[in-house]
């Protein structure tokens, strides 16, 4: 790219529904009109600000206006660290927080797109659940459709956890190894990750870990229901979530505009966890989808204006009659 797009980072606490500062990102093309809007999705344990600020800026540099929201107990938002008390309410926190940008003046004729990674990218399936005619697309960089074999405690370990998470929600004991060394393949991405202190290290908490096994099974079981167009990627040498599951997904989903790409020899982390030469393969995966969709115009947009148009007619000409 011959002129080199400036950034401004930019963050703002907000209040959710319960009362609980949540810190919000976003990075800006300074004078440049974004091409399109796209919100980030975090993964369990990490934050948007630090962890996900590379990827980030790879997408205004391509052009497009990026928006994150730390979820509650992670980054800088409030709550216990590594506690997620109830999946529901990321879900709506989020919904409100990104709904909120794209109704704007200046946003509203904006495609706008999801891109989850891992634990986010059950997070982008559930907001395109909560209303799926809202978005125009999705990203899923290994999502977490199924938490893979070695992760997953077996079924009489799920019902024992299942019924203290009631009782001692917030205790860290479930056994699991640690999930950086066998997320990200560049050993400095992993001590990046765990020199900083707004990503939660240690066991997850009861709570979090029942909440995390229901929201996939969930997802698993309603695969079907995806409509929206997606792309989901996947490498091949995940340990954390299961690729058979986006191949699932891939080949279950209703949506009629869908693509799978799997990566040989790659881990879970694929948005900052590679080298380098591997980076560019995945992100230019992901520039090519997103610019495919655009040339296309915006169906959304146009179903909307033909709604409202339609509405109006409606009310005049029962207007008219009465």
């Amino acid at each position: 790219m011959t002129n080199e797009i400036e950034i401004k980072y930019e963050e703002e606490f907000i209040l959710n529904s319960r009362g609980m500062k949540q810190l919000t990102s976003r990075w800006i093309p300074v004078n440049e009109n974004p091409k399109a809007l796209i919100f980030i999705c975090h993964g369990y344990a990490m934050e948007c600000s630090i962890t996900m600020n590379s990827t980030a800026r790879r997408l205004v540099k391509g052009g497009y206006a990026v928006y994150g929201i730390d979820y509650e107990g992670h980054g800088k938002s409030d709550g216990l660290p590594g506690l997620v008390q109830d999946f529901d309410c990321v879900i709506d926190d989020c919904f409100q927080h990104f709904s909120n940008i794209c109704e704007k003046s200046e946003n509203k004729k904006k495609m706008r797109y999801l891109l989850g990674e891992s634990m986010g990218g059950a997070v982008a399936l559930l907001l395109h659940r909560k209303n799926p005619d809202y978005w125009d697309g999705a990203i899923l960089a290994a999502p977490m459709c199924k938490i893979a074999k070695e992760l997953r405690p077996n079924a009489m370990m799920v019902s024992i956890l299942s019924a203290l998470s009631k009782v001692i929600p917030t205790w860290k004991i479930i056994p699991t190894v640690d999930i950086v060394d066998i997320a990200f393949k560049v050993p400095e991405v992993r001590e990046q990750v765990k020199a900083n202190k707004y990503c939660y290290k240690g066991k997850p908490r009861l709570r979090t870990g029942y909440e995390l096994h229901r929201i996939a099974t969930d997802i698993e079981q309603r695969l079907n229901e995806v409509s929206l167009p997606f792309l989901v990627l996947h490498g091949e040498e995940d340990r954390v979530t299961d690729k058979s599951v986006s191949k699932q997904l891939h080949d279950v989903a209703s949506s009629s505009d869908k693509t799978l790409k799997l990566y040989p020899g790659m881990w879970h982390g694929l948005l900052y966890g590679e080298p380098p030469e591997n980076l560019e393969i995945v992100f230019s995966d992901i520039f090519n989808w997103i610019e495919e969709r655009s040339k296309n115009g915006n169906t959304r947009l146009e179903r909307e204006l033909k709604e409202q148009n339609d509405d109006s007619v409606k009310a005049f000409n029962s207007q008219g009659l009465s």
